[in-house]
């Protein structure tokens, strides 16, 4: 299953490689995938993304991860979304409208990468992937959570990023 998670993690930053998707039109760039994407029924997810600096003058983050059995062990009450909406490699089509997701977290798992076991705590952008990316774990996909009769609610208090 190793061998899995980082042939994965290879595509994931494929997708994001400009001339990898010039070659192959039909790639779109992701952030995230996980193993029921690629027809495994494990519990196993990949992240890749670089994230901006917070401070003018530095270098972006790269975040990354290879994490296996991953559990949400606290969810804020305060929610978040992107106010472009979500999209999913696994998701031809686009689904219009908002997708709630909690705006912090805390996820336990083990992470290939650090060989270790691992406490993420996420905020924002962040906590929206791993949660898109558990969702799969769990046979959900983002247009799940949209409201069907409002696709763009708008709940008080929420952030919108």
């Amino acid at each position: 299953m190793e061998s899995l998670l980082l042939e994965m993690l290879d595509y994931l930053r494929l997708t994001q490689d400009e001339k990898f998707r010039e070659r192959h039109p039909s790639c779109r760039e992701g952030v995230g995938l996980a193993a029921p994407q690629v027809g495994k029924n494990v519990r196993m997810l990949v992240v890749s993304y670089d994230k901006p600096a917070e401070e003018e003058g530095k270098e972006n983050v790269k975040i990354e991860y290879a994490l296996v059995n991953p559990v949400i062990k606290f969810a804020s009450p305060k929610l978040a979304y992107l106010s472009n909406g979500e999209g999913c490699l696994s998701v031809d089509k686009p689904h219009e409208g908002y997708v709630y997701r909690h705006y912090e977290i805390e996820v336990e798992a083990y992470d290939l990468l650090q060989k270790a076991d691992v406490v993420i705590h996420a905020y924002g952008f962040d906590a929206i992937v791993l949660q898109h990316e558990i969702d799969h774990l769990d046979g959900i996909l983002f247009y799940d959570r949209i409201d069907k009769q409002d696709p763009f609610k708008a709940i008080p208090g929420s952030v919108a990023i």
